[in-house]
Protein backbone atom coordinates (compact mmCIF):
# COMPACT_ATOMS: atom_id res chain seq x y z
CA UNK A 1 0.00 0.00 0.00
CA UNK A 2 1.60 3.04 -1.37
CA UNK A 3 0.80 6.21 1.38
CA UNK A 4 0.97 9.20 -0.63
CA UNK A 5 -0.47 12.55 -1.99
CA UNK A 6 -0.12 12.83 -5.52
CA UNK A 7 -1.47 15.92 -6.49
CA UNK A 8 -1.82 18.27 -3.97
CA UNK A 9 -1.35 21.47 -4.84
CA UNK A 10 -0.10 24.48 -2.66
CA UNK A 11 1.66 27.75 -2.44
CA UNK A 12 4.86 28.86 -0.74
CA UNK A 13 4.47 32.14 0.92
CA UNK A 14 7.89 33.44 0.78
CA UNK A 15 7.65 37.31 1.90
CA UNK A 16 5.74 38.64 -1.01
CA UNK A 17 6.70 36.21 -3.46
CA UNK A 18 4.17 33.82 -4.26
CA UNK A 19 5.86 29.94 -5.57
CA UNK A 20 3.28 27.59 -6.16
CA UNK A 21 4.45 23.82 -5.42
CA UNK A 22 2.68 20.33 -5.58
CA UNK A 23 3.39 17.98 -2.80
CA UNK A 24 3.77 14.22 -3.09
CA UNK A 25 4.57 12.28 -0.34
CA UNK A 26 8.76 10.98 0.26
CA UNK A 27 7.45 7.94 2.20
CA UNK A 28 5.12 4.33 0.79
CA UNK A 29 4.54 1.89 2.96
CA UNK A 30 6.16 -1.39 2.48
CA UNK A 31 4.40 -3.61 5.06
CA UNK A 32 2.58 -6.58 3.77
CA UNK A 33 -1.24 -6.16 3.52
CA UNK A 34 -3.49 -8.98 4.84
CA UNK A 35 -6.88 -9.71 4.35
CA UNK A 36 -8.89 -10.21 8.41
CA UNK A 37 -10.67 -13.56 7.68
CA UNK A 38 -12.91 -15.89 9.45
CA UNK A 39 -10.69 -18.66 10.58
CA UNK A 40 -13.32 -21.42 10.20
CA UNK A 41 -14.95 -20.28 6.48
CA UNK A 42 -11.94 -17.98 5.38
CA UNK A 43 -14.59 -15.60 4.52
CA UNK A 44 -13.85 -11.66 5.24
CA UNK A 45 -14.38 -9.84 8.29
CA UNK A 46 -16.93 -6.99 8.58
CA UNK A 47 -16.58 -4.24 10.11
CA UNK A 48 -20.01 -3.01 10.83
CA UNK A 49 -20.38 0.55 11.88
CA UNK A 50 -23.57 -0.20 14.80
CA UNK A 51 -25.33 2.49 17.21
CA UNK A 52 -26.04 0.07 20.18
CA UNK A 53 -28.76 2.31 21.36
CA UNK A 54 -30.82 2.74 17.96
CA UNK A 55 -29.91 -0.96 17.77
CA UNK A 56 -29.36 -0.58 13.99
CA UNK A 57 -26.14 -0.49 11.48
CA UNK A 58 -25.26 3.44 10.85
CA UNK A 59 -24.66 4.78 7.74
CA UNK A 60 -21.38 7.36 7.31
CA UNK A 61 -23.18 9.96 6.41
CA UNK A 62 -25.06 10.08 9.91
CA UNK A 63 -21.92 9.91 11.80
CA UNK A 64 -20.70 12.99 13.43
CA UNK A 65 -17.62 13.96 15.20
CA UNK A 66 -18.48 14.57 19.33
CA UNK A 67 -16.39 15.68 22.01
CA UNK A 68 -17.28 14.10 25.45
CA UNK A 69 -16.91 16.64 27.85
CA UNK A 70 -17.83 14.97 31.04
CA UNK A 71 -19.16 11.67 31.26
CA UNK A 72 -21.93 10.78 28.62
CA UNK A 73 -22.11 14.69 27.72
CA UNK A 74 -21.57 15.22 23.96
CA UNK A 75 -20.73 18.61 21.92
CA UNK A 76 -20.80 17.66 18.77
CA UNK A 77 -19.14 19.49 15.55
CA UNK A 78 -20.07 19.13 11.85
CA UNK A 79 -17.64 19.94 8.68
CA UNK A 80 -18.72 23.03 8.43
CA UNK A 81 -17.94 24.27 12.01
CA UNK A 82 -14.83 22.69 11.94
CA UNK A 83 -13.66 23.93 8.69
CA UNK A 84 -14.72 27.93 10.13
CA UNK A 85 -11.77 26.92 12.54
CA UNK A 86 -9.01 26.78 10.23
CA UNK A 87 -5.71 28.63 10.03
CA UNK A 88 -5.86 31.49 7.59
CA UNK A 89 -2.79 30.08 5.45
CA UNK A 90 -5.07 26.90 4.93
CA UNK A 91 -3.47 25.79 1.60
CA UNK A 92 -0.50 27.62 1.51
CA UNK A 93 2.71 27.00 3.25
CA UNK A 94 4.07 30.21 4.94
CA UNK A 95 7.65 30.80 5.78
CA UNK A 96 7.91 32.44 9.16
CA UNK A 97 11.86 32.59 9.53
CA UNK A 98 14.86 30.50 8.69
CA UNK A 99 17.15 28.51 10.39
CA UNK A 100 20.19 25.90 10.79
CA UNK A 101 18.74 22.32 11.15
CA UNK A 102 21.29 21.17 13.90
CA UNK A 103 19.13 23.39 16.33
CA UNK A 104 16.47 20.81 15.45
CA UNK A 105 16.72 17.80 17.31
CA UNK A 106 15.34 14.63 14.57
CA UNK A 107 12.52 13.46 17.06
CA UNK A 108 10.72 16.39 16.07
CA UNK A 109 10.06 15.01 12.32
CA UNK A 110 7.24 13.59 11.31
CA UNK A 111 6.16 13.18 7.89
CA UNK A 112 8.17 14.70 4.53
CA UNK A 113 6.74 15.54 1.11
CA UNK A 114 8.93 16.46 -2.13
CA UNK A 115 7.39 20.18 -3.21
CA UNK A 116 7.38 19.77 -6.94
CA UNK A 117 7.10 22.61 -9.42
CA UNK A 118 3.63 23.66 -10.44
CA UNK A 119 3.92 26.76 -12.37
CA UNK A 120 6.39 29.28 -11.49
CA UNK A 121 9.68 28.00 -12.29
CA UNK A 122 11.92 30.77 -11.87
CA UNK A 123 10.55 32.01 -8.37
CA UNK A 124 10.82 27.98 -7.41
CA UNK A 125 14.16 27.73 -8.86
CA UNK A 126 15.35 31.16 -7.29
CA UNK A 127 14.09 29.65 -3.59
CA UNK A 128 16.23 26.15 -3.72
CA UNK A 129 19.49 28.40 -4.69
CA UNK A 130 18.84 30.64 -1.55
CA UNK A 131 18.64 27.92 0.63
CA UNK A 132 21.29 26.11 -0.53
CA UNK A 133 23.58 29.39 -1.22
CA UNK A 134 22.59 30.52 2.74
CA UNK A 135 22.83 26.71 4.26
CA UNK A 136 19.31 27.43 5.96
CA UNK A 137 15.88 25.64 6.48
CA UNK A 138 12.79 27.66 6.27
CA UNK A 139 10.62 26.88 9.51
CA UNK A 140 6.60 27.37 8.08
CA UNK A 141 3.53 26.45 9.23
CA UNK A 142 0.52 25.27 7.21
CA UNK A 143 -2.70 23.04 6.58
CA UNK A 144 -2.37 19.64 5.28
CA UNK A 145 -5.83 18.01 4.84
CA UNK A 146 -7.61 18.53 7.97
CA UNK A 147 -4.21 19.05 10.56
CA UNK A 148 -1.95 21.90 11.23
CA UNK A 149 1.43 21.98 10.99
CA UNK A 150 4.94 23.56 11.33
CA UNK A 151 7.24 22.53 9.09
CA UNK A 152 10.82 22.67 7.52
CA UNK A 153 11.97 23.35 4.00
CA UNK A 154 15.09 21.99 2.86
CA UNK A 155 17.07 21.79 -0.30
CA UNK A 156 18.68 18.01 -0.26
CA UNK A 157 20.71 17.40 -3.36
CA UNK A 158 18.24 18.25 -6.63
CA UNK A 159 14.56 18.19 -4.45
CA UNK A 160 12.88 20.68 -2.44
CA UNK A 161 11.80 18.87 0.95
CA UNK A 162 9.49 19.47 3.01
CA UNK A 163 8.82 17.66 6.82
CA UNK A 164 6.58 18.21 8.71
CA UNK A 165 7.01 18.54 12.79
CA UNK A 166 5.59 17.17 15.85
CA UNK A 167 4.59 19.86 18.55
CA UNK A 168 6.05 20.44 21.72
CA UNK A 169 3.03 18.90 23.64
CA UNK A 170 3.21 15.42 21.48
CA UNK A 171 6.38 14.51 22.20
CA UNK A 172 6.78 12.64 25.11
CA UNK A 173 10.18 13.07 26.78
CA UNK A 174 11.65 14.50 29.93
CA UNK A 175 14.98 15.91 29.70
CA UNK A 176 16.55 15.23 32.94
CA UNK A 177 20.69 15.06 33.85
CA UNK A 178 21.74 11.76 34.82
CA UNK A 179 24.79 11.67 37.28
CA UNK A 180 27.12 8.99 37.02
CA UNK A 181 30.42 7.41 37.24
CA UNK A 182 32.61 6.59 34.36
CA UNK A 183 35.28 4.21 34.62
CA UNK A 184 37.76 5.26 32.35
CA UNK A 185 39.18 2.04 31.07
CA UNK A 186 35.58 1.36 29.97
CA UNK A 187 34.99 4.41 28.20
CA UNK A 188 38.43 4.08 26.19
CA UNK A 189 37.20 0.32 24.81
CA UNK A 190 33.25 1.67 24.35
CA UNK A 191 35.03 4.65 22.31
CA UNK A 192 37.18 2.02 20.15
CA UNK A 193 33.99 0.09 19.46
CA UNK A 194 32.14 3.05 18.19
CA UNK A 195 35.50 3.72 16.24
CA UNK A 196 36.10 0.52 14.74
CA UNK A 197 31.98 -0.22 14.45
CA UNK A 198 31.60 3.49 12.33
CA UNK A 199 30.75 3.10 8.80
CA UNK A 200 28.75 5.25 6.20
CA UNK A 201 24.85 5.63 6.02
CA UNK A 202 24.02 3.72 2.90
CA UNK A 203 20.24 3.23 2.69
CA UNK A 204 20.30 0.94 0.10
CA UNK A 205 22.46 -1.95 1.77
CA UNK A 206 19.38 -1.63 4.71
CA UNK A 207 16.40 -4.55 3.65
CA UNK A 208 13.36 -4.73 5.52
CA UNK A 209 14.54 -8.77 6.79
CA UNK A 210 10.81 -9.11 8.43
CA UNK A 211 8.98 -7.95 5.49
CA UNK A 212 10.99 -9.83 2.68
CA UNK A 213 10.60 -13.20 5.09
CA UNK A 214 6.56 -12.81 4.80
CA UNK A 215 6.89 -12.37 0.94
CA UNK A 216 9.15 -15.03 -0.01
CA UNK A 217 6.51 -17.00 2.89
CA UNK A 218 3.71 -16.40 1.05
CA UNK A 219 5.17 -17.45 -2.31
CA UNK A 220 6.47 -21.12 -0.09
CA UNK A 221 2.52 -21.11 0.68
CA UNK A 222 1.52 -20.80 -2.59
CA UNK A 223 3.66 -23.06 -3.93
CA UNK A 224 2.62 -25.97 -1.67
CA UNK A 225 6.00 -25.77 0.41
CA UNK A 226 6.28 -25.78 4.43
CA UNK A 227 7.33 -22.34 5.62
CA UNK A 228 10.94 -22.72 7.35
CA UNK A 229 11.51 -20.30 10.21
CA UNK A 230 14.63 -18.16 10.21
CA UNK A 231 17.50 -19.32 12.03
CA UNK A 232 17.92 -17.26 15.52
CA UNK A 233 21.83 -16.77 16.51
CA UNK A 234 23.05 -18.12 20.22
CA UNK A 235 24.30 -14.99 22.12
CA UNK A 236 26.01 -16.02 24.72
CA UNK A 237 25.77 -12.75 27.13
CA UNK A 238 28.46 -11.52 29.31
CA UNK A 239 27.76 -9.86 32.46
CA UNK A 240 31.48 -8.45 33.25
CA UNK A 241 31.00 -4.69 31.50
CA UNK A 242 34.71 -5.05 30.54
CA UNK A 243 35.03 -8.48 29.61
CA UNK A 244 31.85 -7.91 27.16
CA UNK A 245 33.71 -4.72 25.67
CA UNK A 246 36.87 -6.53 25.48
CA UNK A 247 35.16 -9.63 23.73
CA UNK A 248 33.37 -7.24 21.58
CA UNK A 249 36.26 -5.47 20.30
CA UNK A 250 38.22 -8.74 19.64
CA UNK A 251 35.12 -10.04 17.30
CA UNK A 252 35.50 -6.50 15.42
CA UNK A 253 38.93 -7.54 14.92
Amino acid sequence: MVNNMPNYHSNISFGLVSIPVILNSVIKNNDTSFNMLHKKCLSRIRYIKYCPHCKKEVKESDIIKGYEYEKDNYITLDKNELSKLKPENDGEIEIISFINISEIDPIYFEKSYILNIDKSKKAFNLFCEAIKKTKKVALAKTVIGSKFYYAIIRFDNYNLIMSTLYFEEEVNIDYVKQNYEINEKELDLAVKLINESTSKFEPLKYKDEYQNNIKHAINEKINGKTIKGVKRKTKNNVSDLLTALEKSLNKKK
